[in-house]
């Protein structure tokens, strides 16, 4: 993949964020292409996830800027709006709404944000149920499926609004044990189609596996980032090396 043959379609650059006294993320400096799986790992606490949240602005920035295909953020209102339907995302908790048939969640952001026939909005909807292996669970509520389930409909959900770029904050988290593969495998194959994608991850198989690159963060710094390989296989700072050994047999 040519990274670094054209603009990046998101770039982070000099970006400070804090919660108070909590300085949460220091001078982050980091470019996504188009087409590239980048993973971010690091101890918990150490703004992984605020990073990925920055992206679509579902968290603010005190300095620096972020910027999405050579565009800085937008604020509010409905530039924002639509800035959030190009950039998916895919929350460890699911967020599906409890009431509401997974066909109506897949279907609510193509028929209210895109303006979608709504027949056609529930025909691609079952399409990519089927492609995340829950098409039979359609007509019931969440609480009806199994965690996994609910995930991998939360994955077609964000598909159905056709997004540019897909944020993962922790899919696997809040899942047993069996249920993590399921909603891995999804991801594996969204990264093989070419999805441009941004993952925070404690899944070390599937960094190794899927990320064109690793950035690992430390105290809300990215202290190095490279290949899965190189970063793996020969961590340069000590922290990385000492994050590798505490995870070692997880």
């Amino acid at each position: 993949m040519p990274v670094g043959t054209t603009e990046p379609i998101i770039r982070m650059h000099h970006v400070d964020k804090h919660y108070g006294q909590l300085h949460v993320l220091r001078d982050i400096n980091l470019d996504v292409h188009r087409g590239e799986v980048v993973v971010l790992i690091g101890p918990s606490g150490s703004g992984k996830s605020t990073l990925c949240r920055t992206i679509n602005r579902l968290e603010t920035i005190d300095s620096g800027e972020i910027l999405f295909e050579g565009r800085p953020l937008p604020e509010e209102g409905r530039e924002l709006a639509a800035l959030r339907a190009e950039i998916g995302m895919v929350f460890q908790s699911f967020n599906l709404f409890a009431h509401r048939t997974i066909l109506d969640n897949v279907t609510m952001g193509p028929i209210e944000v895109l303006r979608r026939n709504r027949r056609e909005a529930e025909a691609e909807a079952m399409e990519l149920l089927a492609r995340v292996g829950v098409e039979a669970q359609a007509k019931k509520v969440p609480a009806q499926l199994s965690g996994g389930q609910q995930q991998r409909a939360a994955i077609a959900r964000s598909l159905a609004m056709h997004p540019k770029v897909m944020l993962f904050d922790e899919p696997t988290s809040a899942l047993d044990p069996e249920m993590i593969n399921e909603v891995l495998e999804v991801m594996v194959e969204l990264a093989q189609e070419g999805m441009t994608m941004v993952v925070v991850t404690h899944e070390m198989s599937f960094a190794r596996r899927v990320a064109d690159r690793v950035v690992f963060m430390s105290d809300g710094q990215i202290v190095e980032q490279g290949t899965p390989s190189e970063f793996f296989d020969h961590p340069r700072s000590a922290r990385a090396r000492d994050f590798l050994d505490s995870i070692k047999g997880h």
